[in-house]
């Protein structure tokens, strides 16, 4: 029960996971039966099977708060409401716009009952494909420059590169973003080794899935999609070979360990 003065709806943010069913969470599953509202881009709301009362409210990829407005305005008239997301909802995705919205609204928002649910997230689903790559310290960085300036997201790399953390990097190029994959490229090629061990990790665990295991010297950054999920090593990143099968990548727990 609501407290007093409180809108009577509930808001659940939810991490689909990067695609198969099987790696929803049941916590997650059992939020989506309770939906009476699906909020999210077209593509992640077309990924929940459909039920009968649930109404989908499907929206484009670069309107994100205003989503985010929209699933709070149905919480606040009392709708049990699914906010969306591949992967975990709080790694770049629609945790931060439900949030952003509800510290810039309407008082009355910030008694509304808000839970954000964890999911899979396309950073561990690719290093589990390859082994333990995120074994060590390692970081994520976003190279979309929407909502951010280029020249933090190169300072920031610089930063991962003098750290010597291993680097996820999300949204690494799209139709109206194809150069700053090539762009992030040339700087880490200036910053470390040439033999660094990188993975284009594509759509995992979906029927398109592709994974390129390359070094950071010979990597066609041209391989990245919106669907791709890049794991740049670190120094002590390093591949154990396996007959017949692809290696495994392993960036070891204690620095500079050997092998």
């Amino acid at each position: 029960m609501s407290d007093a003065g409180s809108p009577a709806g509930k808001l659940y943010v939810i991490g689909l996971g990067p695609g198969p069913a099987s790696w929803l969470t049941p916590e997650a599953s059992e939020a989506l039966a309770a939906v009476t509202d699906l909020v999210g881009y077209f593509s992640y709301v077309e990924r929940v099977a459909p039920r009968e009362g649930v109404t989908i409210h499907g929206s484009d990829n670069r309107v994100e708060i205003d989503r985010a407005r929209h699933a709070l305005e149905l919480a606040e008239a009392g709708r049990v409401v699914g906010v969306v997301s591949g992967g975990d909802p709080g790694v770049f995705a629609m945790a931060a716009a439900v949030l952003e919205a509800l510290e810039s609204g309407p008082e009355a928002w910030r008694g509304i009952d808000i839970e954000i649910l964890p999911g899979v997230s396309a950073m561990q689903a690719a290093a589990a494909r390859i082994g333990a790559p995120l074994g060590g310290d390692f970081c994520a960085v976003s190279l979309s420059d929407n909502l951010k300036p280029w020249s933090i997201i190169a300072r920031r790399l610089e930063a991962a590169s003098v750290g010597d953390f291993v680097v996820a990097l999300y949204n690494p190029a799209s139709r109206a973003r194809p150069r700053q994959i090539h762009d992030a490229f040339a700087l880490l090629r200036k910053l470390r080794p040439h033999s660094t061990p990188v993975a284009f990790a594509r759509a995992v665990g979906r029927p398109d899935e592709r994974i390129v295991l390359t070094t950071l010297g010979e990597a066609d950054p041209g391989l990245a999609d919106m669907s791709t999920l890049v794991i740049v090593g670190a120094t002590t990143t390093r591949l154990i070979a396996r007959p017949g099968r692809n290696p495994f990548v392993l960036t070891p727990r204690s620095y500079g360990a050997g092998r």
